[in-house]
């Protein structure tokens, strides 16, 4: 991973907490960070990655039409993008904004939340990470959420003592370490991103030695921001100043496989996610995959996983019971 470790390098983050929220169940808020929730730390900011900590409690999160995801006391979860996103105790009901609900405070500059039903409580930190630029290549490959068990790890159990600390802080009014927090927030997105890379299959994390080369990784950039456009090696090597023949050869030295090979591969994980995580129909999933129609993108999908994408997604939601054996 020591080519990610130098791309992660170049981001050059800086960060923030602007919320402290309380809840009690039943809740569901919908929540995005602004520019604005990043003053006085920059007044336009160029990419902004949000984050929640949960201190106590539990929620679930859910961006877009993803599958809900569950985070438990002590983790951190992740939104490389900054994607709209809903958490709440529960899911179903309408969810409220978010900004409607926030109280200033002078004293801490740290905005408040105090709402919900009465029920079960969680407690959420929210937060942010700004980066330079709106189109770094690694933050757009990023999956839209990433959970982190805080207490994991070699240096897990100084985190986890550290965010207890302000949470102490937090709890008592008074917040000497804002500071603090947000390095620990820089510290913890660099670690989920090792974590995520480390548990990818080598052919799909081929493409994070291709982010040393300027060339290459605004290439990868394109592709894994518009994988559905009908691109060709002639018109890659074209967006980034090279010729055909240059660019397929750096390419290939570099991710590993020609670029038109990376990107049905790439198609394919994209599709098979969200096949996995959502209740889109094929056809729509077949065009944001690159493919003119259904047929086309079963027997390309078939070919890839050994069987169609009706039959994949059900075994993914309804996966067989072990045998006595197994």
């Amino acid at each position: 991973m020591d080519a990610s470790l130098d791309v992660l390098r170049t981001l050059r983050l800086t960060g923030g907490l602007f919320l402290d929220a309380e809840f009690t169940a039943p809740w569901c808020v919908a929540a995005r960070v602004a520019p604005e929730d990043c003053r006085p730390f920059t007044p336009l900011p160029g990419g902004i990655i949000a984050y929640h900590y949960v201190s106590a409690g539990r929620l679930w999160l859910r961006v877009g039409e993803g599958a809900p995801v569950e985070v438990s006391a002590g983790h951190l979860v992740v939104l490389p993008r900054n994607d709209p996103h809903v958490l709440g105790s529960g899911l179903e009901g309408p969810a409220v904004s978010a900004e409607g609900l926030m109280q200033a405070t002078v004293e801490s500059g740290i905005a408040r939340i105090v709402h919900g039903g009465g029920g079960e409580a969680t407690r959420v930190w929210c937060g942010f990470l700004l980066s330079e630029t709106t189109t770094d290549p690694l933050v757009g490959m990023l999956p839209s959420v990433m959970t982190l068990d805080v207490a994991e790890g070699v240096t897990g159990p100084w985190i986890e003592s550290s965010f207890r600390l302000a949470a102490s802080e937090l709890a008592a009014g008074e917040v000497r370490s804002p500071a603090l927090l947000a390095r620990l927030a820089e510290l913890l997105f660099i670690e989920a991103v090792q974590r995520y890379l480390a548990g990818l299959p080598p052919e799909q994390r081929a493409w994070v030695g291709g982010l040393r080369n300027p060339l290459v990784s605004r290439a990868l950039a394109l592709l894994h921001d518009r994988p559905e456009r009908h691109w060709t090696t002639e018109a890659l090597a074209r967006e980034v100043g090279l010729s055909r023949s240059a660019f397929a050869e750096r390419f290939t030295e570099l991710v590993g496989v020609p670029p038109m090979r990376y990107l049905a591969g790439l198609r394919m994980q994209m599709a098979a996610r969200r096949l996995r995580e959502s209740l889109a129909p094929i056809s729509r999933i077949a065009l944001e995959a690159g493919y003119e129609s259904e047929a086309s993108f079963t027997k390309a999908f078939k070919r890839a996983f050994g069987t169609p994408p009706a039959t994949w997604r059900r075994g993914q939601h309804n996966p067989p019971e072990p045998s006595p054996a197994d």
